[in-house]
């Protein structure tokens, strides 16, 4: 059989990618993967085309992937569909890292789901309750490879046997990259002081960095207590960087979101923007403001005033 597989989205490798990589060609399959959502030149036909994709503001994109591609299976949590990699493959716990050849990281999952049931998150549908996945060992490539990980849990700490996780990361002297980011909302001073124990890296593995969220302006009491805890564990700040969602919250105010930052800003944290509602310009400029650094050496009120708008085409204006 010849399949097809295809990364709309995302930067980092595409885990069901790889998972049906692996799958296929154990059966023998012949694979051809691509970033292209066009029929690329010479391209033959395929037996079974698949396609994944993250974010929502790709719909467009995928509407043309299946223009091209009649019944492609399309699925990941940018795609409004119940179906799983698992309803395909079974379970299978293979992936196939010759699709990213350049990428040398070990990338996956220690748990799945989550505790919370936040609205605007797909994982509690899409993933259920917190449950096992793999124990560190069975992640890492092994070999030459380096010990850099990329842990994608959305609720690492949500997982019975955190403790053992850690205590894998501590002993192998793995760098780890939390880049899903980590609850601070229910972390206590026992996970705070596992975290501060083991080697937290940004998603290059060159600086320390721990990831978190900050959804609404009606959680910085609790937001801030987390911090706390992270600070008295011996994390800084500096070295924490906080998911800011805006244009989801009812009621939420362009005042509310600037005092957000700026209470963020203050404490040194690095906030990154993210918008829900991708109609409001406002919020794409206040994105733009914050990722670029402008807020350093202009307010925001003179920056949206001057601002000309240029798309990157990427759902970010630049």
């Amino acid at each position: 059989m010849k399949i097809r597989l295809t990364q709309i989205d995302g930067k980092l490798p595409n885990l069901a990618l790889m998972k049906l990589a692996h799958w296929h060609k154990a059966k023998g399959d012949d694979i051809h993967f691509s970033r292209s959502i066009e029929r690329e030149l010479f391209e033959p036909d395929y037996d079974a085309v698949y396609a994944s994709t993250i974010f929502k503001f790709s719909q467009p994109k995928v509407e043309r992937f299946k223009q091209q591609w009649p019944g492609a299976i399309v699925g990941g949590t940018g795609e409004d569909t119940s179906q799983t990699i698992e309803q395909i493959t079974g379970p299978y716990e293979n992936y196939n890292y010759s699709l990213y050849p350049d990428f040398k990281a070990s990338i996956g999952f220690t748990q799945r789901g989550c505790r919370l049931k936040c609205k605007f998150c797909v994982v509690p549908s899409k993933e259920g309750k917190n449950k096992f996945s793999n124990v560190i060992d069975d992640i890492w490539r092994g070999g030459d490879y380096p010990k850099h990980l990329y842990l994608l849990d959305n609720d690492f700490f949500g997982q019975p046997d955190w403790r053992d996780r850690i205590e894998e990361i501590r002993d192998g002297n793995f760098k780890v990259c939390l880049n899903q980011g980590i609850n601070v909302r229910l972390i206590n001073k026992e996970a705070a002081e596992a975290l501060a124990s083991v080697d937290y890296r940004d998603d290059q593995f060159k600086t320390k960095r721990i990831y978190t969220a900050w959804d609404n302006i009606g959680d910085e009491k609790i937001f801030f207590k987390g911090i706390k805890l992270l600070e008295d564990a011996g994390i800084s700040p500096k070295n924490i960087m906080a998911y800011m969602l805006v244009g989801y919250a009812k009621g939420e105010t362009m005042g509310d979101v600037l005092t957000r930052f700026n209470k963020m800003n203050d404490r040194e944290i690095m906030a990154y923007p993210m918008v829900f509602d991708k109609t409001n310009r406002e919020l794409s400029i206040f994105q733009r403001w914050v990722i670029r650094r402008y807020y350093k050496v202009t307010s925001f009120a003179e920056y949206s005033t001057n601002f000309k708008p240029v798309d990157d085409n990427q759902g970010v204006l630049i």
